[in-house]
């Protein structure tokens, strides 16, 4: 059968096949395959098992890698990843919050479709196949048509969560017509979903929003038959439901600061929740330290995992993401309420796309569902010796370590090489936009 040469950064299309990995599948039934082959036509998985007999395929060497699902984030400032220039933490002047505020409102179209693929960029070299972008910069129609278009330019799978601008008053609904513009238009690829986020009615850095303010948003939303999502705050859980605005559409953001009576009406109601741990831990004392992700997991929410803002963590590691739930777990209970890694990789692939509703198309390496798929090599130095895949890639891994990415079944990266993007000139193209904004925040 042919292979693929090393060479090779064109991207292809065609049937082929994944060899010889160790192939983590997530799949219940299916489970964990020491020695397997992925075929992959037309964009699906065909078939999972050992020494599987396809001709004509192009063939991936996978042996001493891992084979896994693509990471599924689930809620991601993107707009704001190339302001990591300017954020300094929690400065008073330089920290993410006043700078969003500050210079959010300054954002061209233009800005916001560079910051995205840069974010979407690194995200990919870190093994992520589905973003949730939440998008709560949208100054105008123009700017979601922005961000949407450098979301199908880069080829991922997601969902883009239509967002308010920063320097949305906040007694005045987001723009629901523009929301109902773009569902009505449609969105620029086949891989991309529509929802919403909507701002909190509790005291947050944002500014709380009248709670009428916030019925209407969600009532018009669902209206639409789209999925909510919004910012989770200390006692934002009784608010909404007292306003009956709980449900399974639904997800919230941030375990930080829940009662016991809160995990519980999010649990009877079906209400999700994204942890972000590594801006939780950075933020910890602003809302209230510790991210409760066991008292959630006890209570039996659906939960799953985001990077939040590359621009306030300086990067887009999804592997730095589990570790950190991971140390803030061990750091809270140590072994009391062991955490495993087999448990972190579902968070972080199948439980993601639960989250998403995605779960019937990617999360697991399933056969019929589509092949967004990521391989790890576990013979650099950072990795070796590799004698239990799950414990490597939770505690040892790294994006450099990501070898191949398929989304769709397309490869996005091979040999840690992006096949459909120059990351030189995405690079380029950020560092100018945050140059002019710096200035033009300078002078405002």
């Amino acid at each position: 059968m042919p292979s693929i040469p090393p060479s090779d950064r064109s991207g292809f299309d065609q049937e082929l096949i994944i060899r010889g990995g160790h192939v983590l599948t997530m799949d219940p039934v299916l489970g964990e395959l020491p020695c397997a082959d992925v075929h992959v036509r037309d964009g699906a998985i065909v078939a999972v098992g050992p020494r599987l007999q396809v001709q004509g395929a192009l063939e991936i060497d996978a042996r001493d890698m891992v084979v896994l699902p693509g990471f599924v984030d689930t809620h991601w400032h993107l707009w704001n990843s190339a302001m990591r220039a300017l954020v300094r933490g929690d400065d008073a002047e330089h920290g993410y919050f006043p700078l969003t505020l500050g210079a959010g409102p300054l954002f061209t179209p233009e800005d916001s479709h560079r910051s995205v693929r840069l974010g979407l960029a690194e995200g990919l070299l870190s093994g992520i196949t589905t973003v949730h972008n939440w998008a709560h910069n949208v100054r105008s129609p123009a700017h979601a048509d922005a961000e949407l278009r450098a979301m199908a330019e880069m080829g991922v799978r997601g969902r883009f969560a239509y967002g308010w601008g920063q320097e949305q008053p906040l007694d005045r609904p987001m723009n629901l017509d523009d929301l109902a513009r773009v569902q009505r238009e449609g969105l620029p690829s086949d891989l991309l979903t529509l929802g919403a986020a909507v701002r909190t009615p509790v005291s947050n850095p944002r500014g709380a929003v009248p709670i009428a303010v916030v019925s209407e948003e969600c009532a018009s939303v669902r209206a639409l038959g789209l999925p909510l999502t919004m910012h989770a705050r200390v006692g934002v859980v009784p608010v909404l439901a007292e306003h009956g605005l709980l449900g399974k559409d639904l997800q919230l953001v941030h375990p930080q600061g829940m009662t016991t009576a809160d995990c519980a009406l999010m649990a009877a109601t079906g209400t999700t929740m994204t942890c972000s741990p590594t801006i939780e831990m950075l933020y910890a004392q602003a809302t209230r330290g510790v991210i409760q992700f066991h008292e959630l997991e006890e209570a039996g929410v659906l939960q799953s995992l985001s990077v939040d803002s590359s621009g306030a963590s300086a990067n887009a590691d999804f592997f730095a993401c589990m570790r950190a739930l991971l140390w803030s777990h061990k750091q809270r209970f140590g072994n009391r309420q062991p955490l495993s890694a087999r448990r972190l990789l579902r968070l972080a692939t199948l439980d993601g796309a639960r989250d998403l509703g995605l779960d019937r198309l990617v999360g697991s390496l399933t056969p019929g569902k589509r092949a967004d798929i990521q391989i790890v090599r576990t013979t650099d130095l950072n990795m070796a010796p590799v004698f239990d895949p799950a414990h490597a890639l939770v505690y040892s891994a790294q994006p450099s370590n990501v070898d191949t990415v398929l989304v769709d079944g397309r490869v996005l990266l091979r040999r840690g090489q992006p096949t459909r993007w120059d990351s030189a000139a995405i690079a380029h193209e950020a560092t100018e936009s945050m140059r002019s904004l710096a200035r033009r925040y300078a002078e405002a």
